[in-house]
Parts: structure tokens; sequence; C-alpha cells
């Protein structure tokens, strides 16, 4: 092996002399011919090679084992059956006597060892002492009944080499024929192989003979093959035949080659085509084709032609002829022929189609300007007229209209929606008229069948002509000529269709101007679609919107409020306010706009909504209601954040939204506000002063983690407070300063103007037009209560305490005109004022209002709310709340920076509202009734 790799490297090093590097280098390119043929070569040699190696090491091996085992049983018989062998194996030390004979007979027979054994495989003597008296390895049983036995096994070390490759194992009979000791004698491995090494020389030096061959003949034939080809490899040839057939035989000019005998050697497809020639004209000359005199003078003739025009047939050909080779003596010409027959023909119809292109380059841009169904209609009827058609009528489906989806059961009925041209010109529906169709009409057909249909004449269009006779026939008598309706189709679903009619001044319709007008339809359908959806998801956002908006004013005493809506052009946003009832006869103020437009915005805007009136329940401080809200909107933003990544896309997450929120006391006059990013409120005093808020300003909703600060404003009898969204005062071509501007204009000198009389004058003042954002204004004229509706005083921190406050009650209600009530507020207040003195704190006030309602507060300074159960029949107490939600329509807690309040509300509105039901004697008696009795 070693004397294989030291003569590759040396044929590496040295290439053959005379062999330039620059072939060498194109040999061992195996993107060439000569390359490729090369390594298959060399390939080739390698594997015979390494055959022939492999052959002859398996045959010398065979032979040598071969040898092996005759040289194996000759020694060890030949041992055997030496005198003295079987006497020795009887002696007392039989090692002794045979170890040195059987070093003796190995070194004369050639073997790797002799082994001596007694019956049992113990050995007695051995090439290495020490393995004397050890097991033998191999088999031995045959040997024992006087058989020979060779085979392949291992054993302990010799000195040829490790492990053993072949033994012979044989008996040693004495004299009466017992088998009295075993002789073994083997050949190691390293031995046999040893005697097919000599031959690796002359199969390597016969590879590299067949390779320096292989070399030198490629190389012969690479350079004769270039001298062929011109350097060109195969690829480049077959490219270049294949670049020459597919020009020659896809050009649409005749190709003719000559020689300069006037024989043809090449004929092109075309050329064929337009001089009329068989198929077998290759080698034979111009004059025997039966060519007009003209185009056979020109062919055999050496001269060069531009651009000849000469008449074949019904053909006009233009012909070119050029020397195929100018600089030598070969001669020969190339002659080339155009057909310029349809010349005039092809230069109209392109005229026609640049023309169409123009008008659909201006459907691009003119249809579809805006999002209006009906709008998007006219404009595909004006692009189309005069330039395509001399009128033309949309129809649409009324559900296409209206932003429905369109459904096959609405067909029959169609709304015209536009119309293009002269109108005088041709009797048609007029706009807005809703047509029946029938089921043999154009417009019907093209429809159900989603096609365009062509009528060339209109006088043999029956189904046309049925529909309407009288105003059919007028319109064939005004010269109405011919037909092209397609449908209007958008994700396959139909909206309509485009009729396109054409007088007896313009040309029929033909095949082309139906494919045009169904080119046209579909870019005009997927405008119609656009406004459609559009439609009926702004509708849908409108009546989602106004839903969640107040329907009627609540019932309330503190304010005197009116308001607008006026959603977006563009889309709905989250635009919302509200008016709250609160405890106390105290009225909350809501105003707010979400972030965004659309469906998710009017969402949005509801959940927020809906909060407020949650955290208004619970009378929290204005601060902590927007704080609220704060959170609210960040939890909604992550809540959408963690939708859009499960879902792999990018949403529309919340991200924010402005609040105001303002409660007013009508007792105290006082308006608490808070605002969150939202524009600042106006005030207009009674006597007519425009002044703002001045409510510090806070970050908007859903940044998190920032205060809110609160505003107090006394604010008298008949102040109107003004609430708004920025869509009011801001939009792209004013700003917002501009805008407060404006609306102090609008609200200066109104001070006796009633909030429905404000909020018209502001929305006709600054309504934006077009709009592009929602407009949200809340107008709240304040009211005060009168100090003779309202009686308070405190209460000692005694139970004896308690019939003084009942029978001040008593004579409030009396002088207030409320006596029937006085069985039911006495109970209330008595209870209400026990268990304040019982389970609250000093000190104890009850305050008694009279408006709307009856209105009975009594507070503590404990923060303790009082729970409402069931007393068992058992319980001396525990019955009080219990009775008063039974006496009062409503009741509740608030909580102040004082204590408490508990709240109830009784209706006036009926007389004595704790007449209704049971009678206060029967129903105090039915609470102590065992229910299991």
């Amino acid at each position: 092996m070693e004397v294989f790799s030291g003569r590759s490297r040396r044929l590496e090093r040295q290439p053959p002399a005379g062999r330039p590097r620059r072939r060498r280098a194109s040999l061992l390119d195996l993107h060439s011919t000569a390359g490729q043929v090369f390594l298959l070569q060399v390939v080739i040699v390698v594997l015979l090679v390494l055959a022939g190696m492999a052959v002859m090491i398996v045959q010398t091996a065979r032979d040598a084992l071969q040898q092996g085992r005759r040289e194996s049983v000759v020694a060890a018989q030949t041992f055997a059956n030496a005198p003295g062998t079987a006497a020795a194996l009887r002696s007392r030390d039989p090692t002794a006597v045979l170890q040195p004979r059987a070093e003796a007979a190995r070194k004369r027979a050639g073997v790797d060892f002799v082994v001596v054994m007694n019956t049992q495989g113990i050995r007695y003597t051995y090439p290495y002492p020490r393995e004397i008296g050890k097991k033998f390895v191999g088999t031995i049983a045959p040997a024992l009944k006087g058989r020979t036995v060779v085979e392949q096994a291992g054993g302990p070390p010799l000195p040829a080499g490790k492990g053993t490759a072949v033994q012979a194992v044989v008996p040693v009979p004495d004299a009466r024929g017992k088998v009295v000791g075993l002789v073994s004698a083997g050949i190691t491995v390293r031995n046999v192989a040893a005697l097919w090494m000599p031959q690796l020389p002359i199969i390597l030096g016969s590879g590299a003979a067949a390779l320096a061959l292989a070399v030198a003949g490629t190389t012969l034939v690479s350079r004769r093959l270039r001298r062929q080809t011109h350097g060109l490899g195969p690829t480049e040839l077959a490219q270049q035949y294949e670049h020459h057939e597919a020009v020659l035989h896809a050009v649409r000019e005749g190709v003719l080659i000559t020689r300069a005998d006037g024989r043809l050697l090449l004929v092109n497809d075309e050329a064929r085509r337009l001089l009329g020639l068989p198929a077998d004209t290759r080698g034979r000359t111009v004059r025997e084709l039966g060519l007009p005199e003209s185009i056979t003078r020109l062919l055999a003739s050496p001269e060069v032609v531009t651009d000849e025009v000469h008449r074949v047939g019904d053909r006009l050909l233009a012909v070119n002829k050029r020397p195929t080779f100018p600089d030598t003596d070969r001669g020969g010409s190339v002659v080339t022929l155009r057909d310029t027959t349809e010349l005039a023909a092809v230069s109209g119809r392109a005229e026609a189609a640049r023309e169409r292109l123009k008008v659909l380059y201006e459907a691009g841009v003119g249809i579809g300007t805006t999002l209006d169904v009906g709008r998007t209609a006219q404009e595909l009827a004006d692009v189309a007229a005069p330039r395509f058609a001399d009128l033309v009528t949309v129809d649409l489906l009324d559900a296409v209209l209206r932003g429905w989806e369109p459904t096959a059961e609405g067909w029959r009925h169609l709304r015209r929606a536009a119309i293009g041209g002269d109108r005088r010109m041709v009797p048609v529906y007029p706009l807005g008229e809703v047509i029946a169709f029938s089921t043999r009409t154009p417009q019907m057909r093209t429809l159900r069948e989603g096609r365009g249909l062509l009528e060339t004449d209109l006088r043999q269009a029956h189904g046309w002509r049925e529909q309407d006779p009288e105003r059919a026939r007028k319109a064939l008598e005004s010269g109405l000529r011919s037909l092209v309706t397609v449908p209007l189709r958008a994700r396959d679903v139909p909206l309509g269709v485009a009729n396109f009619y054409r007088t007896v001044d313009s040309p029929a319709f033909d095949a082309e101007d139906l494919a045009f007008a169904e080119e046209l339809a579909a870019r005009a359908a997927v405008a119609l679609d656009n406004a459609r959806r559009f439609t009926r998801e702004h509708a849908m956002a409108v009546a989602l919107q106004r839903s969640l908006l107040p329907r009627a004013q609540p019932e309330q005493d503190a304010l005197e409020v009116a308001w607008r809506y006026l959603p977006a052009e563009a889309g709905v946003g989250g635009d919302w306010f509200d008016v709250i009832p609160l405890p106390g006869a105290r009225a909350a103020l809501v105003i707010g706009d979400v972030v965004g437009h659309g469906l998710h915005a009017a969402a949005t805007m509801g959940r927020l909504r809906t909060a407020v009136h949650n955290f208004s329940t619970l009378d929290l401080p204005v601060d902590e209601v927007l704080g609220n809200l704060d959170d609210l909107v960040v939890r909604m933003d992550e809540e959408e954040n963690a939708d859009d990544a499960e879902g792999g896309h990018e949403g529309e997450g919340v991200t924010g939204a402005t609040c105001l929120y303002a409660v007013y006391d009508p007792v105290a006059g006082v308006c608490t506000m808070a605002r969150a990013g939202h524009p600042d409120p106006v005030v207009v005093r009674p006597d007519g002063t425009v002044t703002c808020a001045d409510v510090p300003a806070s970050a908007p909703l859903g940044l998190g983690c920032y205060p809110f600060e609160t505003a107090e404003l006394s604010l008298p009898a008949g102040s109107r407070l003004v609430l708004y969204t920025n869509g009011l005062v801001e939009d792209r071509a004013h700003g917002i300063d501009a805008g407060l501007e404006r609306l102090r204009r609008a609200l200066d000198g109104s001070g006796g103007s009633s909030p429905e009389e404000t909020c018209q004058a502001v929305i006709d003042a600054l309504k934006p037009s077009p709009s592009s954002d929602d407009v949200a204004l809340l107008v709240a004229r304040t009211r005060m209560t009168p100090s003779s509706r309202v009686v308070e005083w405190d209460v000692p921190w005694d139970p004896a305490a308690v019939p003084s406050a009942r029978e001040r009650c008593r004579k409030t209600l009396r002088e207030w005109g409320l006596e029937e009530t006085g069985f039911a507020t006495e109970l209330i207040v008595s209870e209400l004022v026990t268990n304040a003195i019982r389970y609250g704190s000093p000190p104890v006030r009850v305050r008694l209002l009279h408006g709307r309602c009856l209105i009975c507060e009594v507070s503590d300074g404990s923060g303790t709310s009082p729970r409402l159960r069931r007393a068992a029949t058992t319980d001396e107490g525990g019955r009080g709340l219990f009775l008063v939600a039974q006496f009062a329509q409503r009741w509740g807690t608030r909580y102040t920076t004082r204590g408490k309040v508990i709240w109830t509300e009784q209706f006036l509105d009926d007389g004595a509202s704790a007449a209704s039901g049971h009678a206060p004697v029967d129903f105090l008696l039915d609470q102590f009734d065992d229910p299991d009795a």
C-alpha cells in the first residue's frame, strides 16, 4: 500500500512531458466534454485496479489457505507418527522430551507451531514455554476418535504473528491403536497474507499505464473536437442549434437562404406559408418553385434589396435581401419576407386598443373615488359614455344600495342607479325607479348566467322588446341599435348589471367590445362592492353606536340636559356621553372618545360606558372613577395584544381613550370634575359670560400609573356646562385653538337659551363638512334645590334620641304636605338612626330632600357598610334594613371623607308610596311569622 501511494504522488507532481498546462487544466474542467470523459476513464481504471487487487487477494488467500491446510496436516501427521512420540507421551515428563523435538520439527517443516497435548487438550509443547500446561484452543473431539481435524482458530501469541489462521489436529496412537495424545500444527494469518504482496506493484503499474493512455487519448480527442467546433462546447452547440431552430420557426417573417447558383438551402415555415411553397423545396432552384416572375428574378439575382413590396397572390410582401458572405467568394443570399397586407387593419385595431386602454385607465382613476354606491355607479356610466357607448345605464340590486349582502331572491327587482350619455336621446327608465325584469331579458340572463351578453341588433332581441314593448318601440325609433349587458360581480356575488347601448350613428358592438365591457364592469364591480361593504359596516357601526348611547333623558332634578351625536362620514368613531343620576339628588355627566373608528371603537365605547355606570353606582370620587377606567383600558389593551399574538397578525388593539367625568350637587351648587386627555369643558354663566372650566389636564386613559386631578366649580342656577369631543373643534382645515374660539363665539350671548337651543346653535356654527370624526356634544343647565326643600339636623349619640329624630321627621313631612308617607319615612329614619348609633360612630346627621322623590340620608363617622339579611324567627333584631328596603324604592351606601351615608329614595308620583303592597302593620306581623308553620 505504501508503494502505491508513493507512485500516485509522483504522477501528480510530474505531468507527462510535452503536455501543455492549459490542456491539463481543460482536462480537469468537469464542465467540458474532455474533462468528463477523462474523469470517466479515471474512474474505470481505478475500479479495474481495485477489482484486480480484490480478486488477487481472494485467490491468494484461498490458495494460501489450501496450502496451509496441507502443510499443517503433513507436519502434524509426521510428528505424530514419528518414532518415540507415543512413548514420550507416556513418560514421566513428556514436555522435557517433546519440547525440543517439536521446535526442531516446526523449524524444519516451516510451520508456525507444533503443539503436543494429552487427550484432555493440555499442551506439552509450545513455541513459548509459558503457554505449556494450558488448555489447547481448538477442536479435539474428532481427533480423539481417530480423525484428523483441520480448522481456522485463534490462540496464544506465536513468533510469526498474533492469532492462528489454519491448524490441523491429528491423533497419536500407540501400538494397539489407542489414542494416547494429540498433535496440532498450523500457519498464522500474517504468513498467508504475505504471499500476495509481491504482486501488488504489477497491478499498480498496469493501472498507471492505463491512466496515462487515457490522458493521452482524451487530450488528442479534445484537441480535434475544438478544431472542428471552433472552440464551442457541446452545451454551447446545443444552445446555438436550439436558438437557431426557435428563431427560424417562431419568427413572423419568412426566411430563405440561397446558394450562388440559386438553390435553396433553408426555408422556414413562415416563408412556405407566404409563398405557398411545398415541403420538399430544400435543394431545388428558385426557378422550379413556380413563383411569380418578379419574386423569382429577385431571388435569383445577387443584388441587395431593401423593403421592396411585391404581390404574391392576395398578399403584399415586403422583401429584404442581403449576401450571406459579403467578404468571400462563396456567394449566397439571405432573403426575408414580411406580410404587409394587414398593416392598415392592424393599425386601426391598435388605435382602438389604445383608446380602450385609455378608457380603462380613466376607469381605474375615476371609478371608486368615494365610498358611496350611487356615486360609484354614476362614475362608471360617465367613464363609458360617450367614449365607449352612446348610452349607459347601471341597475343595482336594492340590497346593494342599502349595503346589505345581495341574494338571488332580489334579482327580479333592480333599481336604476345611474345613467350616462344623452338620456334625452333615448327613452329609458328614470333614476331611482325599481325595474322588474322578466326572465327572458338580457339583463336577467346575464345575472343568471354570470357572463356578458351581446345583442348586435336590438330589433331581433325579442326578450329585450318583451320587457316593455312601448318603450322598446320608441327607443328603436330614436335610433337605438345594439346592446351589451354585463353583470357586475365581485367575489363571485352579483351586484347588478351595466347596460351599454349604441345608436345607428355608431358601429354595432362586436365580440371585442363585449370583452372590453366585461373588463370595465369587473373593475367597477370591485369599487361598488367596496362601497357596499363600507355602507354596511358604516350602518352597522352607526346602529351599534346609537344603541350604546343614551336613548332618553334619565329622571333627575339636578340638570336640564340636551345632546347631539353626529357620526363621521368616513367611519363611526368611539365618542360617547351619558347622564347618570346619583344618590342625594346629584347627577354625573360623562363624555369620552375612544381612539380609532369602526365597529371595534364602537364596541370599546360600549364597554367603557358600561364601566362608568358600574363605577358610578359605587358612588366613587371622580378621580377614582377615571383611575378605574384607566385600569380597564390597560387590561383591554393587554387582551387585544394577546389575541393578536395568538392569531399571528396585527390587530386593532385599543390604544387609548379620553374621558371627562363630572358630578354636580344641586344642594351645594358645586360641580366636581376630572378629565383624562379630554378637551376642557366650557361654562356659560347665567349672564352669558363664556369661560373655560380650567380642569387640570391629565394623561389619556390607557397609559396607566398616572394620577388624575380634580377641580370644583361653583355653578349657580342657570349655568350651562358644555361638554364636547375634539371632532367638534378640530378638523384638517383648522386647529383646535381656532375651533375653541369658534365655539366661544357660538356660545357668546346665549345666556337665556335652553340646552336644546344651545346644542343646535353650536352644531350649526361648528359642524364640519365633510365630517372626518365623530361629534358628541352635551349641554347641561344647572338647577339648585331650594333651601325650603332641604332639612338636616344632628342627632345626639344616644339611643334615646331616636324618638326625637322620628318626631322631627314627622313635622318636616307635614310642612311639605307629605303626611301620606309619614309612617314609612318615620320607620326608615328610626331604623337608620338606630343602626348609626348602635354600629357606627359619631357624628350622626339626618338630611331630608324633597324633589322628584323623597330622599332620606343618615350619615355617621364609621366606614363600615351595613348588610341586608333576613332575620330568623327567634332573633330579637336584624330586621331594620329589611324593613327599609321594603318601604323604600331604592337604598344604598356612599362613602365620604368623614364616614358614610345611608340613603333611601321614595317615589312620590302615585301618592303615598308606603301604601302599596301590605299594610304596614300586616307587613310587620308577617316578618314574625314562622315560615315553616
